[in-house]
């Protein structure tokens, strides 16, 4: 009641009607305006800015005409071993003798390709059907690399032809190579299951490491080609490493998808 009275006395005082009011101090005007820049700034950037968007996904380097699993159409044991992994083979050349109850018999590649797996060896038994070998089909033996991502089936409708792609490459340390240049060549229609995955790698092991959270698409990306480095492709590090890559390769890619303007939040 106190304090009341005083504001009322005060107020009718005479004296005190023609002094001028104060709104506000000089920190508060600086505050303010300080504000209000800013305000100003955050709607111009909204309007004109773009935030970039990325997708991580895994994937794996190949020449990208994919493999098979070849099966042993005899029964019997491996006597002979004519062939070795990384080596490049003709359609129908030999891989191994196996003595059978009729005799010594050949197991051939269906068709040409590089043999990347070799799960027979002197001294295996042999059932009909087994699987024996993996073989990577190849052109020719100087065919470019690409890389196989494969994208949660969700977010690959982000996915456009011609974004560019980072690849960190499993033999190639980041820290020392830099990443591996490129760009999306291609995006799957459909998700892909593990048993497809495995049977165009020629591994059911990777299929079943690339559809560990469900089944993905598969995204092609095009390496990008150069004489100035060792690999014949581009990174982004002046040299990148001092060695030819191999298909086979796992890789991780990081996918540059197209920028968004903040703005484009707000919208419905």
């Amino acid at each position: 009641m106190q304090f009341r009275q005083q504001a009322l006395s005060k107020l009718q005082s005479a004296e005190d009607i023609d002094l001028p009011v104060r709104y506000a101090r000089p920190q508060g005007w600086l505050a303010l305006a300080v504000t209000m820049a800013v305000m100003a700034g955050a709607a111009v950037w909204a309007v004109t800015g773009t935030v970039s968007n990325t997708l991580d996904a895994d994937g794996i380097l190949t020449h990208g005409q994919g493999s098979y699993v070849l099966q042993s159409p005899i029964a019997g044991q491996v006597t002979s071993v004519l062939a070795q992994e990384g080596s490049t083979l003709r359609a129908g050349a030999p891989l191994l003798k196996v003595r059978t109850a009729d005799g010594t018999e050949v197991v051939r590649t269906i068709a040409g390709g590089r043999l990347t797996t070799l799960t027979a060896s002197i001294g295996s038994v042999l059932n009909t059907g087994a699987n024996v070998a993996s073989v990577e089909r190849v052109g020719h033996s100087d065919d470019p690399l690409v890389a196989t991502l494969y994208v949660p089936s969700d977010r690959a409708a982000s996915v456009r032809p011609g974004a560019s792609v980072d690849l960190s490459v499993q033999s190639a340390p980041t820290q020392t190579y830099g990443v591996l240049r490129g760009e999306v060549r291609a995006v799957g229609r459909t998700a892909q299951s593990s048993q497809q995955i495995g049977s165009y790698l020629g591994s059911g092991q990777l299929g079943e490491e690339f559809s560990k959270h469900g089944p993905p698409v598969a995204v092609q990306v095009s390496l990008q080609r150069t004489k100035g480095t060792r690999s014949g492709y581009r990174w982004s590090s002046p040299e990148g490493p001092p060695f030819a890559l191999g298909s086979m390769t796992l890789t991780s890619g990081t996918v540059h998808l197209a920028d968004q303007h903040p703005s484009d939040w707000l919208l419905p």
